[in-house]
């Protein structure tokens, strides 16, 4: 969907055409790519072949016919064409073009533009994908609203995250509080996945929106791979990668539900297992540490295993750890010690 609104967003030569075909009150029918499936389905219309300008699209779409264009939407390929889908492909559309557009879709797997002549809308569909373009102000409207929403949660989040340092340090984190943040870090992923379609669709409009979103979530994908490379039972890249896709995929109710995220980090889903303490292996802490690489981290968490052993570390013991000198075990026995102040003063704040 983010694919399609980038194609049709303001500021590009097609949504441009588009507009302008919208405001002729014709109608339109415009397939974009041109292939086998495609021609399978073309009747008539003759070959235009020439480079692609808002004003010969909306120019050709005074005719009756549909429009195909090349894939990158920068040639017209063909005007005035007859599109004949599969009849007995399931349209829920009544309108005889949005009822072709929606079949032709689905049978080509190609991008179908339908613009409504009485109705004043412009329909996207790709697939079993389907979506009407709105209004840029409601759109912006949307947008803005979505972004105060992330803003409150962020400042939630920010505070779950330092009530979890500050227990970390304390040695006093359950898989309960865990579980906490690692649903309030998915909240915000899904309030900003929906600013980003926002974003998307605006094009040239949303500029503003997107510095905002970013300002607010620049750090929240590393946030939560550090989150749970400290605290699933498989740390791998790989592992982590499909937790975030299960979470992501998680229903409202089910990333609601303590036991399911739990059972996720790979832990099973019992009360009991709830109130269970668990140690941190300290990529999120040692992450905060400047100029350490993600390598020295790594041998950091294979050689201790756990943050509260690593706070224990004499520099002796830290200089034995590979790749790291006297000057660094230093830097990382101070900087730990900095950042478990200024955590304990933000807890209190």
């Amino acid at each position: 969907m983010n694919q399609l609104l980038t194609m049709v967003a303001p500021g590009t030569p097609f949504r441009e055409g588009l507009e302008n075909v919208l405001r002729a009150k014709t109608g339109g029918l415009i397939v974009v790519g041109y292939s086998p499936e495609v021609m399978e389905i073309v009747d008539g219309g003759f070959s235009i072949n020439c480079d692609f300008s808002p004003n010969y699209l909306y120019e050709l779409a005074k005719m009756d016919g549909a429009i195909i264009l090349s894939e990158d939407l920068k040639r017209i390929l063909y005007a005035n064409t007859q599109l004949i889908p599969d009849s007995s492909i399931s349209s829920i559309e009544t309108g005889i073009r949005h009822r072709t557009a929606e079949r032709v879709a689905k049978q080509t797997g190609k991008m179908v533009v339908s613009i409504s002549q009485r109705r004043n809308v412009i329909t996207l569909y790709q697939g079993n994908l389907r979506y009407a373009l709105k209004d840029i102000g409601v759109i912006l409207t949307k947008a803005n609203q979505a972004i105060q929403t992330l803003e409150k949660y962020k400042a939630v989040l920010d505070q779950v995250f330092t009530n979890l340092s500050a227990s970390e340090f304390e040695e006093l984190v359950t898989l309960h509080d865990v579980s906490n943040v690692i649903q309030r870090v998915e909240m915000v992923l899904r309030v900003r996945s929906e600013i980003v379609k926002y974003i998307n669709e605006l094009g040239t409009e949303g500029r503003l929106i997107s510095m905002q979103m970013e300002e607010l979530v620049s750090q929240i994908d590393q946030d939560a791979e550090l989150l749970l490379k400290d605290y699933s039972r498989d740390p791998s890249d790989e592992n982590i990668k499909g937790i975030r896709i299960c979470l992501k995929n998680l229903t409202s109710d089910e990333l609601m539900n303590h036991h399911e995220v739990i059972r996720q980090l790979g832990f099973p889903a019992n009360s009991s297992v709830l109130e269970e303490a668990i140690s941190p292996r300290g990529f999120r802490m040692l992450h905060k540490i400047p100029r350490l690489p993600l390598v020295i981290i790594q041998n950091l968490v294979d050689h201790f295993g756990h943050l509260a052993h690593i706070m224990m570390a004499t520099i002796e013991e830290l200089d034995e750890v590979d790749g790291i000198g006297e000057i660094r075990a230093r830097n990382i026995k101070e900087g730990l010690k900095r950042i478990q102040e200024q955590v304990f003063i933000d807890r209190h704040i």
